[in-house]
C-alpha cells in the first residue's frame, strides 16, 4: 500500500477517505488506497480523516475509527478493559446514555492533556521518559474512566414509570438525579486534573 504523503487536505480541513464495495479505502487527498493501519498512523501523527461511503455519501467516520481500534485491539495494544468494555455496552439503549458521550470526551481531553504536562515535566527533569510511572498512572485514569461509566449505569435502571396520578414534571423542572450526576462527573474531572498536576511535581 502506498504511504500517506498528507494527512491533511490543502484547505487544513480532515482528509476525505472513500469506503468502496471491495471494503478497499481511497485517500482523495494522495490518490491512493490505504489500510487501517495508515489511518491509524496518520492519527498518531496529529493529522485527521473523514470517511465516506464511496456509492451512498453515507459518513462512516465512526465505523472506520472503531474498526481501527478493533484492529489494534486484536495486535494485543489493549487500552480498553474488559470490565469498562462489558459497562459501556450496558449503557447502550439506557435512558442515560445521552451524558456518556460527553462525559468521555471531556475525560479523554483531560487526561490527553495531564499525560502531555507529565511527559513534559520528567523529560524536562530527567532526560528520559520513565515509562512505568506513565502506566501508571494510565491505568489510573482509565479507573476514573470506569468508575464514571459505573456511576451512570444505575441511573437508568432506577428509574420507574410514574404513578397514575403522578403529576409530570414540568419541562423546567430539574431531575434532582441529573444534577447529582453532574456534581460527580464533575468532580471526576477535577480528581483528573489534580492527578495530572500531582504527578507533575515527582
Amino acid at each position: 500500500m502506498s504511504t500517506l504523503k498528507s494527512d491533511k487536505a490543502s484547505s487544513g480541513r480532515p482528509v476525505v477517505v472513500k469506503k468502496y464495495a471491495n471494503r478497499r479505502l481511497y485517500n482523495t487527498a494522495t490518490s491512493s488506497y490505504v489500510t487501517l493501519d495508515d489511518l491509524a498512523r496518520m492519527i498518531k501523527n496529529g493529522g485527521d480523516f473523514a470517511a465516506y461511503d464511496a456509492k451512498t455519501g453515507e459518513d462512516i467516520t465512526r465505523s472506520v475509527l472503531t474498526q481501527i481500534i478493533v484492529e489494534q485491539e486484536q495486535k494485543g495494544q489493549n487500552l480498553l478493559p474488559i470490565s469498562f468494555l462489558r459497562q459501556l455496552i450496558s449503557l447502550y439503549g439506557d435512558s442515560m446514555q445521552f451524558l456518556v458521550p460527553g462525559y468521555l470526551e471531556q475525560a479523554m481531553l483531560a487526561f490527553a492533556q495531564n499525560q502531555e504536562q507529565m511527559r513534559r515535566n520528567l523529560q524536562a527533569t530527567f532526560g528520559i521518559f520513565p515509562f512505568g510511572q506513565f502506566e501508571e498512572m494510565g491505568k489510573q485514569n482509565m479507573a476514573l474512566f470506569e468508575r464514571a461509566v459505573r456511576m451512570l449505569a444505575p441511573y437508568g435502571r432506577e428509574e420507574k414509570p410514574p404513578a397514575p396520578d403522578t403529576v409530570a414534571p414540568r419541562a423546567n423542572d430539574e431531575d434532582p438525579r441529573l444534577k447529582r450526576l453532574e456534581a460527580q462527573i464533575d468532580a471526576l474531572t477535577q480528581q483528573l486534573k489534580a492527578l495530572g498536576r500531582d504527578r507533575s511535581g515527582l
